[in-house]
């Protein structure tokens, strides 16, 4: 069941296979049952990569409330100005400014209520950063954007899901030796309360059970090999279940992703970025989506990068961007909106 409004789908670097899996995946949109979006973004952009991909794929300049009518025969796209004439595989730091306020713009429609959720495609940092961009990645700055929205604080949480295993990192852009001081008892636990409301509120769980991964090799093994597990992650656990939160751990993470351990949990809350994406990848790596818990409005995203080596080439797989919107429908159906927001 498709959501009442558009999803609101961002450019995101429109020198990268942004556009190119969007057309891709509108082409597709019958045998996927692609849900509807609206593209945020240059719509000459989009007309380009398709004339260069060879695609017949029209594009029409459209509202959020026109866009479910126009989809069916053209991608529907809000205009926001690239900047400059891009070059597919070739960022500019001129663009910067475009792809940030594509991201703005979805927000600003989403709690405006004219969008059902927001779909980013993927952005470059490096760009971004060149242009006073003051953001690790999309992940913090939607969090910030929604702070100045609500005058209310949120924790965003990153969460791979994919068919086989949704996995979350409590730490992530920052160092591996840089972890161990970062990791503490209360990040974990709101990172678990996080997750455990919004795995019952948009994915329709019940009682999430959430599996806890240590951080050293066999969880520390009783204080022997590090006394993070038994000093931080442990008691964090011990409150949680003391909350009524469905919570096990920690886990020797070697042992947590074969398919029995799987199979008795919901999620996998990580210590650190490569320990929850590598799992994540491996079991799902086309068909993985990343999700953002934690804010008042659902996003969504495919998991992979600009890929400037292909963009404009016609071998970018839309899969993943296929999966994302799909899911973001699928969110925005199971929730009521919420302060305003969608």
């Amino acid at each position: 069941m498709a959501p009442v409004r558009p999803l609101a789908l961002t450019q995101g670097d429109p020198a990268g296979i942004g556009p190119d899996i969007t057309l891709s995946a509108w082409a597709a949109r019958r045998e996927t049952g692609l849900p509807p979006f609206l593209f945020i973004g240059d719509a000459d952009v989009l007309a380009a990569r398709a004339s260069l991909l060879g695609l017949d794929v029209p594009v029409r300049e459209a509202t959020p409330e026109n866009a479910l009518s126009i989809f069916e025969e053209a991608v529907p796209v809000f205009s926001v100005p690239a900047g400059i004439e891009v070059a597919a595989g070739e960022p500019h730091v001129a663009t910067a400014a475009g792809t940030i306020s594509a991201i703005e713009t979805a927000v600003s429609l989403c709690f405006a209520g004219r969008a059902s959720a927001v779909v980013t495609n993927p952005i470059a940092k490096s760009v971004l950063y060149q242009s006073g961009f003051q953001f690790p990645g999309h992940t913090e700055f939607l969090a910030d954007l929604a702070m100045k929205e609500t005058g209310r604080h949120v924790l965003p949480v990153m969460m791979l899901a994919g068919p086989k295993l949704r996995a979350i990192p409590v730490t992530i852009h920052i160092p591996l030796s840089a972890v161990p001081a970062a990791l503490t008892e209360e990040l974990i636990l709101e990172t678990c309360r996080v997750t455990n409301h919004d795995l019952k509120t948009r994915f329709g769980l019940e009682r999430p059970r959430i599996a806890v991964a240590g951080l050293n090799p066999h969880a520390g093994e009783d204080g022997a090999i590090g006394l993070e597990d038994q000093d931080v992650i442990h008691p964090a656990i011990v409150k949680l279940r003391e909350e009524g939160l469905h919570v096990f751990g920690p886990l020797p993470a070697d042992t947590m992703f074969h398919d029995e351990a799987r199979s008795r949990y919901d999620v996998a809350i990580c210590m650190y970025h490569d320990q929850a994406l590598i799992p994540a990848k491996a079991l799902g790596f086309d068909t993985s989506v990343n999700v953002t818990l934690g804010l008042p409005f659902i996003r969504t995203s495919p998991d992979h990068g600009t890929a400037f080596g292909i963009a404009g080439q016609g071998i970018a797989r839309e899969t993943s961007l296929v999966e994302a919107l799909k899911l973001a429908a699928q969110l925005a159906t199971n929730t009521q909106p919420e302060s305003g927001a969608a």
